[in-house]
């Protein structure tokens, strides 16, 4: 593909209709959540940093909570924050699950190196700080939606993190780097190569590879490919195309108690 053709291959918020109303109404829901549950927000996991944005928010389920969620955020690495997306964590809240979201610095004031240093620190933080978290007892698994699905695949192999749910991941770097996408990321040709968990399959935990079926034809490459590459290796992977969902309705079925994308999400953190 040419550069145009790269563009629209890539550019998700057009391929939706209204997507600024959207956003809004997942603003909307997520502003529901924090009156409902008890949570912490906004606490600081590399308070050395300069950034403001080095921060997550813990939400805690009814009961025990043996497990905790951590989720990261899409917005292709330059785009939203992670209230945006608290929505999605109803359906977990209500089975016990915690959920923690997590906040990264955004391209172009980080880079790609940066910003995958900055998830390493709030899981080794999430680890250390158990118990002042109140999740002392509690195994960590990781999910994440399109950017934040590609940082999740780069810690698959984490021994701190159960299982990982990449979720319409971005894992080659290369055509990112070719398009629009890349007038903010600057990616060097060091970070195309080291940080393409596609290109880097290593021994790691059990991964539920999902996107939507209905997502643009190159995000659904993406997650094909990885899939297959995980298997391939012999690693203990699974593939999940979720009907005629899009790039963002996948997520309001991820918070859907009765659709049929979380009874898979959920099933895979409690197999």
């Amino acid at each position: 593909m040419d550069k145009a053709q790269l563009d629209a291959a890539y550019n998700n918020s057009q391929a939706v209709a209204d997507f600024p109303a959207l956003l809004t109404s997942f603003k909307s829901m997520s502003a529901e959540i924090w009156p409902a549950y008890a949570h912490r927000r906004n606490i600081r996991y590399a308070p050395q940093q300069d950034s403001a944005r080095t921060r997550l928010d813990v939400l805690y389920g009814a009961g025990p909570g043996r497990k905790t969620l951590l989720f990261i955020h899409g917005g292709y690495w330059q785009a939203c924050d992670k209230e945006d997306f608290a929505f999605i964590a109803r359906p977990f809240l209500d089975r016990g699950i915690n959920v923690i979201l997590i906040e990264y610095t955004l391209a172009p004031q980080q880079t790609m190196t940066g910003i995958v240093g900055e998830i390493a620190q709030a899981i080794s933080f999430i680890d250390a700080n158990k118990a002042a978290l109140n999740i002392e007892h509690s195994a960590l698994y990781l999910a994440g939606h399109s950017a934040g699905g590609h940082l999740t695949s780069l810690f698959r192999s984490d021994r701190r993190i159960a299982k990982a749910i990449p979720i319409s991941a971005l894992v080659d770097l290369l055509p990112i780097s070719l398009c629009w996408l890349n007038d903010k990321l600057r990616l060097t040709s060091q970070e195309i190569e080291r940080f393409s968990p596609v290109r880097h399959i290593a021994p790691g935990m059990e991964t539920l590879v999902c996107v939507g079926g209905g997502e643009l034809p190159e995000l659904v490459r993406h997650s094909k490919e990885y899939a297959q590459r995980l298997l391939q290796r012999g690693e203990k992977a699974r593939f999940c195309a979720v009907a005629d969902d899009n790039h963002f309705s996948l997520l309001t079925s991820l918070a859907d108690a009765d659709s049929d994308f979380f009874k898979t999400v959920y099933a895979f953190i409690n197999d």
